[in-house]
């Protein structure tokens, strides 16, 4: 039975190159697929990894239809054995549903990646309509890693290497930045709460330590 399956992770930890090795494994084996993809690093209409892949996609807009468009590319006599939408996390509840309504009345698979929570650890609405209605949701296997070497489990938004916790939502970055940019840092649970990225931590470490001062 076809299935909608979200993939999910923090940033840094695979789910576009998955989504590049899924797409490949099938058109490699003749099929055709669909890949929808909002906000990505490398442009509008693309679906990249950190790795340096990269591929064409449909840029999803806010007023996008997906399962109208791919009505719409059906009945013009185009292929979609499967369908891939990454950065799904950017995608309004309402669209989850137009994917979850490909898989039951088009009989198409659909291979959702994004990430689950915010810089201030809060559902996106996408990812929070993606859990609710996925036929499965897998949390991928290779780890992102906090710069203390635990797990990373949030994802922090910074600037100038300074976590900060407000903010829109979405505001695009990397974990690949300039200092002085807005960016996001994968963080373990405790570092995310004391707000204490790499760059704070190494600050931090460099700081002269303080003498104690003899009482009189």
């Amino acid at each position: 039975m076809p299935e909608l399956v979200f993939f999910s992770g923090t940033m840094d930890c695979g789910k576009s190159t998955l989504a590049l090795q899924i797409e490949h494994n099938r058109s490699a084996r003749g099929l055709a697929g669909m890949i929808f993809t909002r906000d990505d690093r490398a442009g509008e209409g693309k679906l990249s990894s950190r790795l340096g892949l990269v591929t064409d996609a449909v840029e999803v807009a806010d007023g996008t239809d997906l399962y109208a468009y791919l009505v719409e590319h059906l009945s013009h006599g185009g292929r979609a054995d499967y369908v891939i939408a990454d950065e799904a996390q950017f995608l309004a509840p309402e669209q989850i549903d137009q994917l979850a309504r490909v898989v039951d009345d088009l009989e198409v698979d659909v291979y959702a990646f994004g990430i689950t929570t915010d810089f201030r650890s809060k559902l996106f609405p996408g990812s929070q309509r993606l859990v609710e209605l996925a036929d499965r949701v897998e949390v991928l296997q290779v780890e992102a890693l906090c710069w203390c070497g635990a797990r990373a489990t949030h994802n922090a938004r910074t600037i100038g290497g300074v976590m900060v916790v407000e903010g829109a939502q979405v505001v695009v970055g990397d974990v690949n930045h300039s200092t002085d940019d807005v960016g996001y840092e994968v963080l373990c649970r405790r570092h995310h709460r004391r707000r204490m990225t790499a760059a704070t931590a190494r600050a931090a470490a460099l700081s002269p330590d303080v003498l104690p001062v003899p009482s009189t």
